[in-house]
């Protein structure tokens, strides 16, 4: 697989560094909040951690159009992106997909999860920024479940399945949880390899430790929410600040010091129930302009 261990690069910057997550674009309304989505100045970065769509086509639109806005662009990828539906004409699954995925950011200059680690130099920088791709492994389960098939028996009892089990496909690996061990054990040694003396912020669709899935309304949804193999990693790789989405519930937790950013836009039936301006980044480092 393409990538190289941690390493530093990319342009300097005086902006802020700014994320946002899961913007679904195939719902007008958040296609609209993309196309009128613009930095607060030329040196801002943007993060984007992960569903921004559920076809190639619509990944590739909005991606181009925040790069072409913003000074850099990182991408980490969320289970939409992922998916193989009918309705998208690129019919490649799993892993292929993935990197399908990749090689389009890279045509375009978006950083993905396999390229040297860029170094922000903006205020509150120095910082390593970390996109990751690490899946999930069923091991976030409901109370009583020692095993995957129990907890997938509470969550089909509960009518909570993720949609991941119809249309996130492994291949080549026999299964997401090989596919997420594998994805864990080789983004360890990258992140082990970032120089000590440098801070790193950590973006992932998925959260890193399983505290914010205490909240989730169906609580068997967890199982599709992270592993619990990187619950030391913010600690772990110093991290000024972790980035992730998924749970489209927007919010600001600290964990050991360390700040969590949940920054998702969400469905429009989610977002239009929230006070503020929907889909405005959330700042991450940087002084506010």
């Amino acid at each position: 697989m393409a990538g190289g261990s941690g390493g530093s690069g990319g342009p300097k910057s005086r902006g802020g560094l700014l994320a946002v997550s899961d913007l679904h674009v195939r719902y007008a309304e958040n296609r609209g909040i993309v196309e009128e989505l613009r930095p607060g100045t030329d040196d801002d970065w943007l993060l984007v951690a992960g569903d921004v769509g559920e076809t190639v086509e619509d990944v590739e639109w909005a991606l181009g159009l925040l790069r072409d806005r913003f000074a850099h662009v990182v991408w980490a990828p969320g289970n939409h992106e992922l998916w193989t539906t009918p309705h998208d004409p690129v019919r490649l699954r799993g892993e292929a997909r993935y990197l399908h995925l990749v090689e389009m950011c890279r045509r375009m200059g978006v950083t993905t999860p396999e390229d040297p680690y860029p170094l922000w130099e903006g205020e509150g920088g120095p910082a390593v920024i970390a996109p990751l791709f690490l899946l999930y492994d069923y091991t976030f389960r409901p109370a009583g479940a020692r095993t995957r098939e129990e907890a997938m028996e509470i969550a089909e009892r509960a009518g909570v399945v993720c949609t991941d089990e119809a249309f996130l496909h492994p291949d080549p690996y026999p299964s997401r949880e090989e596919w997420s061990r594998a994805r864990v054990k080789q983004t360890a040694a990258r992140l082990a390899d970032i120089p000590a003396e440098l801070p790193t912020v950590l973006v992932n669709h998925y959260p890193l430790v399983r505290e914010p899935t205490r909240i989730l309304r169906y609580p068997e949804f967890a199982l599709w929410c992270g592993t619990e193999a990187t619950e030391d990693w913010p600690v772990r790789y110093r991290a000024a600040a972790v980035v992730y989405g998924h749970l489209h519930i927007p919010r600001l937790i600290v964990r050991d010091g360390v700040p969590h950013h949940e920054v998702s836009l969400g469905y429009p039936r989610e977002w239009r129930q929230r006070a503020g301006v929907p889909g405005r980044p959330v700042r991450i480092l940087g002084e506010r302009g």
